[in-house]
C-alpha cells in the first residue's frame, strides 16, 4: 500500500473571517439540515449574518456555492509542501493528495451525505460540480508532477475523477478512525490506471525528479 496518512496535511476549515468563507459554511450547515433542494439564498444570507447583497456579489447562483467550496478544498490540499522521497512513483503522491482531500472534506460530511441523494436531481448544479471536480483533480495531478495535457493528460484527470468520485462514496461510510478501508480502496484504484501517469518527471521545490 502507498504512504501513511501521516505524511499528509492536516486538513480542516480554510481561515475564518472572509466573507466568501461565512457564506460557504453557513450553506453547508443549512445544506445538512434542509437539503440542498430546499435551500434558498434567502436562508444562506441570514444564516450567514449578511445581507443578501453581499451573497449575490460573492455566490450570485447556487452551484456557485459548490465550486466555491471545491476551490477551498484545492487550497487545503495544495498548501502543505510536498516533501520527495527516494524511490517514491508518481501514483503515490496522488494518493497522498487524494487522502489530503478526504481529511480536510471531514468536517463537511453531513452535507456531502445530502448532496449525493440530491445533486442528481438538479441538472446545472450537477455539472457545475463535475467541472469543479476535473478541475481540482487536474490540479492535482499538476502537483504529482504528472502532466494534463494531450490526450493521455485529459484521460489520466477523468480516471482519476472517477477513482476519487468511488472512493468518496466509500469513504463517507468509513467509519474508522484511520480510514484504512478508504486508504485501501483508493490504492488499490490508482494502482488500476497507473499507466496513464507517465514516466513520472515532476517537480518538488523546483526540482525536477525522475521518478521509479
Amino acid at each position: 500500500m502507498a504512504k501513511s496518512r501521516a505524511a499528509r496535511g492536516s486538513g480542516g476549515r480554510a481561515a475564518a473571517g472572509s466573507e466568501r468563507d461565512r457564506l460557504v459554511d453557513a450553506a453547508l450547515r443549512l445544506i445538512a439540515q434542509e437539503g440542498w433542494q430546499r435551500l434558498s439564498m434567502a436562508a444562506i444570507a441570514a444564516e450567514a449574518g449578511l445581507p443578501i447583497l453581499q451573497l449575490y456579489r460573492q455566490l450570485p447562483a447556487k452551484p456557485a456555492i459548490l465550486c466555491a467550496f471545491a476551490r477551498r478544498m484545492d487550497e487545503l490540499v495544495l498548501a502543505p509542501p510536498l516533501e520527495a522521497e527516494a524511490g517514491e512513483r508518481p501514483r503515490e503522491i496522488v494518493f497522498d493528495l487524494l487522502m489530503r482531500r478526504f481529511d480536510a472534506l471531514q468536517p463537511y460530511r453531513a452535507a456531502l451525505e445530502v448532496l449525493g441523494r440530491e445533486l442528481p436531481s438538479d441538472p446545472a448544479a450537477a455539472l457545475a460540480a463535475a467541472a469543479a471536480l476535473l478541475r481540482s483533480i487536474a490540479w492535482t495531478l499538476e502537483a504529482a508532477g504528472i502532466s494534463t495535457q494531450g490526450i493521455a493528460g485529459i484521460v489520466a484527470t477523468k480516471l482519476t475523477a472517477g477513482v476519487y468520485a468511488m472512493t468518496l462514496r466509500g469513504w463517507l461510510r468509513d467509519e474508522t478512525p484511520d480510514l484504512g478501508p478508504t486508504m485501501a480502496a483508493l490504492d488499490r484504484r490508482l494502482r488500476g490506471i497507473e499507466r496513464w501517469y507517465g514516466s513520472g518527471r515532476r517537480r518538488r521545490g523546483g526540482d525536477a525528479v525522475e521518478g521509479a
